[in-house]
């Protein structure tokens, strides 16, 4: 009986160093192909997009479904269809705009990378990686995901869908880990095709086969272009043995009172009394909690005489 023989450039793994998948080459081509037949015809996705319409969805998309940032992002492209649109603007405007995408923080990161941008770029996107890094509220995964959408380079774009697949396809593991490691980094760039163009239709592919097909729940195997190829499926999906999950919950907290307190001033045409917002939450303390974290975190500005605004400045 001949002994099996290994994969010819193995790639290491989030939980070890011995790979338990075929190696990258293996899966570009299904997973592109897949891509191109069944890709969501998205608005960021588009050519009239540009840069800085990809730029805008991977900050609205952020812990947030596609079905609730669709009409925010339209709204916000017809009001601002370039950096300097924005920038003019005060930064209250964005959080105003920003609607009830959750997370209203990123709203303000948004626009102070739409200054930065107008200010050292001539207001336009940079296309330089370095370049994306150095923009305010820009990390990693921003500025991999700007330069590959949009400019079609050759970056490893880790998000929580790609993670998943990864996991599953390459490592037989049903879940990543809670947050992004050194070996997923390893893994994802040792999975990168070499050309731009494939690799940045290699981002693309693999994040929408996540979000469509290897979902966190009631994934679709049987539709999966690496079913027959994937170590979690092979290995009879075995459940997750790892750190739990971490559940997200909003009724009750802090958060939930931060929105309250700012769906308020979003829908205010000016200045609004201390009495209007405790009307919101009747728990005072929390209440109060929740409105200096506001304060603490420049979403609202503090007035003489007990009024509250979004920021201006």
């Amino acid at each position: 009986m001949t002994a099996p023989t290994k994969p010819p450039h193995p790639v290491p793994s989030p939980t070890g160093p011995v790979p338990v998948a075929p190696v990258g080459a293996d899966l570009h081509s299904p997973v592109i192909d897949w891509f191109d037949e069944n890709a969501r015809d998205l608005p960021w996705r588009r050519p009239e997009a540009g840069a800085w319409g990809v730029m805008v969805s991977e900050f609205m998309l952020q812990q947030t479904p596609v079905s609730r940032v669709l009409p925010v992002y339209e709204q916000w492209l017809a009001r601002w269809p370039r950096p300097a649109d924005l920038a003019k603007e005060a930064p209250g405007e964005a959080v105003r705009a920003w609607g009830r995408l959750g997370y209203p923080r990123r709203a303000l990161r948004l626009h102070g990378a739409a200054v930065a941008i107008t200010e050292r770029h001539g207001g336009d996107v940079p296309a330089d990686h370095a370049q994306l890094l150095g923009l305010p509220g820009i990390g990693e995964y921003t500025a991999a995901a700007v330069a590959s959408f949009a400019y079609g380079q050759r970056h490893p774009v880790l998000d929580t869908n790609v993670r998943r697949v990864f996991a599953r396809a390459v490592t037989g593991t049903q879940y990543p880990p809670n947050a992004t490691t050194a070996a997923e980094r390893r893994l994802a760039r040792a999975l990168l095709p070499e050309d731009e163009p494939t690799a940045a239709r290699w981002a693309a592919a693999s994040m929408e086969l996540g979000a469509l097909v290897c979902t966190a729940r009631n994934e679709s195997c049987h539709r999966c272009p690496i079913a027959a190829s994937c170590a979690w499926l092979l290995a009879g999906k075995p459940a997750h043995d790892g750190p739990p999950r971490r559940g997200q919950t909003y009724a009750g907290t802090d958060r939930q009172v931060r929105g309250r307190l700012l769906a308020v001033l979003r829908e205010a045409h000016g200045p609004v009394p201390q009495t209007a917002l405790d009307r919101v939450w009747q728990e005072p303390v929390q209440r109060a909690r929740a409105l200096d974290g506001l304060v603490a975190d420049g979403l609202v500005e503090p007035m003489p005489g007990g009024l509250y605004r979004l920021p201006l400045t």
